[in-house]
């Protein structure tokens, strides 16, 4: 199997389990701080997206580094990051945790969503709200809010580290999204979580039929021995099979 393969399996697994699962299996591994603070789906109904990491940071504010001319200038990293995130990747965007101005608004969704990217992660607001929701790219972020980002903020570099929401991302991470928000799996870490996530997730299943069948959790969830047995006897007869 190649890279690419491999890497494409890895996202798949991911996209069935969902960001509860990925976040258990990170912290088995010590990873606590992996889910990015405050963001939520910026529209009902987006599901589950996974994709690679391609980064933006915002900086602060300061007045002769975001006057409107900058916008086009040769190189500004926030509309250099819209041409240049690649088709099938997150748009990570440290946007510092202000909610009182948007990082993009509806034009910028619709150029990302015409190029192919999966889906913007901000740690702030976008404008446009109801614009950007017509594109059809998937957000997660803190919310809307009408006022442009050089109000509050400066542009800064692309495909660098970010923080964002309080979790470290680096270029090429693997992002989570889905209802609950967003997850960071390490991008070294991902093939060994994702292929643990669908056991768990398999598992889980199996206890909540038990528990809708009228069991108790304990013994059960987490399991004993006896109920290790009975859920690898039930494995091995193949009814967890389709």
């Amino acid at each position: 199997m190649s890279q690419d393969e491999a890497l494409a399996q890895t996202m798949d697994r991911l996209r069935t389990v969902g960001t509860a699962t990925v976040s258990m299996q990170l912290l088995k591994r010590g990873l606590r701080r992996t889910s990015i603070a405050g963001v939520k789906p910026l529209a009902p109904g987006q599901g589950c997206v996974v994709g690679e990491a391609y980064t933006l940071r915002f900086l602060p504010l300061r007045e002769d580094l975001s006057d409107p001319s900058v916008l086009g200038a040769p190189g500004y990293g926030p509309r250099a990051a819209i041409e240049e995130c690649p088709p099938g990747a997150i748009l990570a965007v440290e946007a510092r945790g202000i909610s009182t101005t948007g990082s993009l608004g509806d034009i910028l969704a619709a150029r990302l969503a015409k190029r192919g990217v999966a889906a913007v992660v901000a740690d702030g607001a976008v404008r446009d709200g109801a614009g950007v929701t017509a594109t059809g790219l998937p957000v997660w972020c803190l919310g809307t809010a009408a006022p442009a980002s050089l109000t509050e903020m400066s542009g800064g570099g692309v495909q660098g580290p970010i923080a964002c929401g309080n979790v470290t991302i680096f270029p090429g991470d693997i992002l989570v999204c889905d209802g609950d928000g967003v997850v960071v799996v390490p991008r070294k870490l991902a093939r060994e979580v994702a292929a643990d996530a669908v056991e768990q997730d398999r598992f889980e299943r199996w206890v909540q039929a038990r528990v809708e069948e009228g069991r108790p959790t304990i013994g059960l969830y987490p399991p004993n021995p006896e109920a290790k047995a009975e859920y690898e006897a039930w494995k091995a007869s193949g009814a967890h099979q389709p």
